[in-house]
């Protein structure tokens, strides 16, 4: 058995595997900022709750060392690599690297950006044992992952944050927690456009579960009111996002202004595959796989693309916790 994990800075997921196959997939909401004590026994319950018993080695990514609580990567890495450690002090801990090999915890403190972000590549690579030509898109709840694979390769051009933010292969936005500001500066109202408040009335989150793409147990953000994550609370809330209300705004209206964010959100999408497309423009398929999914599928198409899921391929929970599988079957080939 390899225990998978994928460690951010609001997620942490993970997934078992063995003799090649996901046994288990499991995420959890934790804003590592808002309780940094908190990660070590988040990690040995998750351990648990995925019957992750006398693991033969737990394989780590991680995206945590960007949250403001560290001033640099190199300490954000550092921080996460002595919580695991703390969590698991008897296990062989092998730490995966942008360019596809494990290295141990004492070798990634002193090469922090050689494993800092780099779940993506993981993802990627399982990806391309199946899929030698397609381009990965992993719409998560915060970022989407648009990577190309050409005969087997993984073909990216990025591959810290930045350069990928510069290549077009990383995208802010995600089906949960991106501000509807940042999706769109204007939405449908009474037959006109009306712009966007910007004070975090909404979330995406709001939009895909009024629209019915996401059950209110996906919402796994805390709402910007506080309020539940039921669908009428939802449209409350986006009723807000023209700085109205339920008593001023029918539900026809509300879908309108959701319809638009989501078309929106998808068109982004779509723009930066086109872009990642034209370095290798023979690619004619996406594979598809995180809880946006379905953001991901309408842009591939949007774009021209035909839809492969990852979900069909490894099942729905190791799709929507994909580095976290990815990690554990990519070490599972390497420890045979």
């Amino acid at each position: 058995m390899i225990v998978g994990w994928d460690i951010g800075g609001v997620n942490t997921k993970v997934a078992c595997v063995g003799r090649g196959r996901v046994r288990s997939a499991l995420s959890r909401p934790y804003e590592l900022q808002r309780d940094s004590a908190g990660l070590v026994p988040l990690l040995v319950d998750l351990a648990r709750a995925a019957a992750a018993d006398a693991p033969e080695a737990h394989a780590v990514t991680m995206t945590a060392e960007l949250s403001q609580m560290f001033r640099t990567k190199r300490e954000g890495v550092a921080w996460v690599l002595d919580a695991v450690e703390a969590a698991f002090p008897a296990s062989r801990i092998c730490v995966y690297c942008v360019d596809g090999r494990f290295i141990g915890p004492d070798d990634a403190r002193r090469q922090p950006l050689r494993v800092a972000a780099a779940n993506w590549s993981a993802t990627a690579r399982i990806v391309a044992e199946r899929h030698p030509d397609a381009i990965l898109i992993d719409v998560g709840t915060t970022t989407t992952d648009i990577v190309p694979i050409v005969q087997g390769r993984v073909a990216a051009v990025g591959r810290t944050d930045p350069e990928r933010l510069v290549s077009g292969e990383l995208v802010y936005t995600g089906a949960v927690r991106t501000p509807t500001e940042a999706i769109a500066g204007h939405v449908p109202l009474r037959g006109e456009l009306a712009g966007v408040s910007a004070e975090g009335f909404a979330l995406a989150a709001d939009v895909h579960v009024w629209r019915g793409d996401l059950a209110p147990s996906e919402y796994s953000a805390p709402t910007p009111d506080g309020r539940p994550a039921s669908r009428p609370f939802c449209g409350e809330r986006l009723a807000r996002v023209v700085c109205a209300d339920c008593e001023l705004l029918d539900e026809r209206a509300i879908t309108a202004i959701a319809d638009a964010l989501a078309a929106a959100q998808v068109a982004r999408i779509a723009q930066a595959v086109v872009r990642v497309r034209a370095r290798a423009p023979r690619l004619g398929c996406a594979v598809v796989a995180g809880i946006g999914a379905f953001l991901a599928a309408a842009a591939a198409r949007a774009a021209g693309l035909e839809v492969a899921s990852l979900a069909e391929e490894l099942g729905p929970a190791a799709a929507r916790s994909a580095p976290a599988a990815a990690v554990a079957l990519l070490l599972d080939q390497v420890l045979g």
